[in-house]
């Protein structure tokens, strides 16, 4: 019940509905997250390979950078070897664009300022009207162009709203509507603004990340701010978190965003104690090798391991699986909130482990019957 006012408070900004390939993005679609390659997309096993990890991960959408013409040439072997859609990541030169779409590429990552005439323009976008191929408007603070520089005298916010609404327009001007816009940000605050003043401004779906947001720690947390106090507001149609870190980092970071908010649910959401000195086993260490453990359960499923009986029991409550610190080495294991069974010290993590994955196992048999 608690989930379910959360998840009633946020009443989610109203915006169109546009697909990248067979994925939704916009209107009442749940929430994507994605990630990009970052291997030489010439090497077409690598890049496969990444990709097949990143689908493994969960990855709804995977944008890869196509900076020449080897690169849409591989595009169009790597494309059929995957499930996800992919994006191609298209900055100046028109032709890339176009042989992305015909290599199959379900989305162009582009700034229609940036590639020239109206006629390439116009090129572009014929090409993505044949090919069923939606685009995204990527304005970068850091980024932004000369005149929008010498206009506001810094990335602001104005700037980075003005520069999108002008890149849209040149789509609207040729009757082009497929598409999505980001204007992300290093600088939390400002990416945060800029994101809430073109939500006003617009109805286009949103695609939301704080851009460099750097190491895995740092990048998490940064994200997670900027990210999260964005839908929080309703903000926001489909997310990316930029790390430096391997790429399914991303995705694990974007799906535990989403679950925080109650807003997407994959996999297991543990709940566990900081650990102090009450604690009746090791909590850290078990957390720890338990998440390794079941990072396999894509099964929406929530988990509490709590190390003593002050807050043990409560949390069990709202959990499929809860297990509290007990004395004399006797833990209190529950299910569905009810206290089910007793367990000695021992191999904690291979107990849960086998229990998560039985309740998983449950829990997609039931949603076969229904």
């Amino acid at each position: 019940m608690l989930s379910e006012r959360a998840h009633r408070h946020i009443q989610k900004r109203k915006s169109r509905k546009i697909f990248v390939g067979n994925v939704p993005v916009g209107g009442d679609a749940p929430i994507t997250v994605q990630s990009m390659t970052n291997t030489l997309t010439k090497d077409v096993n690598a890049t496969v390979a990444q990709i097949k990890r990143l689908e493994d991960v969960g990855a709804d959408i995977v944008r890869v950078s196509c900076p020449d013409e080897e690169s849409t040439i591989a595009l169009a072997q790597i494309i059929p070897q995957v499930r996800v859609p992919i994006v191609a990541d298209i900055h100046f030169h028109y032709k890339r664009a176009i042989e992305a779409a015909k290599a199959g590429a379900a989305c162009l990552r582009i700034n229609p300022g940036n590639i020239g005439s109206a006629e390439r323009v116009r090129e572009v976008i014929q090409a993505a009207k044949d090919y069923n191929c939606s685009m995204r408007i990527g304005v970068n603070g850091g980024s932004l162009e000369k005149y929008l520089q010498e206009k506001y005298g810094e990335p602001c916010p104005e700037a980075m709203v003005e520069s999108a609404l002008n890149h849209a327009k040149i789509l609207e001007d040729n009757d082009f509507f497929n598409f999505k816009i980001s204007v992300k940000a290093s600088d939390v605050m400002l990416a945060i603004a800029a994101y809430q003043g073109l939500a006003e401004v617009c109805d286009y779906p949103l695609h939301l990340g704080i851009t460099e947001a750097g190491a895995l720690r740092a990048g998490t947390i940064k994200s997670s701010i900027g990210i999260g106090a964005l839908l929080m507001q309703g903000i926001g149609d489909t997310i990316r978190i930029s790390l430096s870190a391997e790429p399914e980092e991303e995705i694990k970071v974007g799906f535990d965003i989403l679950k925080s908010i109650n807003l997407r649910h994959r996999g297991v959401n543990l709940i566990a104690c900081p650990s102090c000195a009450r604690q009746q086993f090791d909590v850290i260490r078990t957390v720890e090798a338990l998440e390794k453990r079941i990072e396999h359960i894509t099964t929406p499923m929530t988990v509490s391991i709590i190390g003593c009986v002050v807050n043990g029991p409560g949390e069990a409550k709202s959990t499929d699986i809860g297990f509290t610190g007990g004395g004399h080495g006797t833990h209190q294991v529950y299910t569905a909130g009810i206290p089910h069974h007793r367990l000695q010290d021992g191999n904690i993590v291979d107990h849960l482990v086998e229990m998560i994955e039985k309740k998983a196992q449950e829990i997609e048999a039931e949603r076969l019957v229904s």
